[in-house]
């Protein structure tokens, strides 16, 4: 079993032609898992009952559920 946790790819891939790749780690840019884990973050701190004293806590939850919404991509 890998340690390496799956990160979707790249979050807004560039058409070949473009750059003659789509490889992510190429251009640089956000991860489909980083993307996940900011969107889950924003609504995380969107909520009143948000403990702004935890911020460490706040992005392992978002990158647990930016796993989950990968996890759910592959079935």
């Amino acid at each position: 079993m890998s340690d390496t946790k799956n990160n979707g790819g790249p979050a807004f891939p560039t058409s070949p032609d473009e750059f003659g790749s789509t490889d992510a780690s190429v251009h640089g840019g956000m991860t489909l898992r980083d993307y996940f884990a900011a969107k889950a973050m924003a609504g995380m701190l969107s909520s009143q009952w948000i403990d702004f004293a935890n911020l460490r806590q706040i992005s392992d939850r978002a990158y647990f559920w930016a796993d989950a919404m990968l996890k759910a991509r592959e079935e």
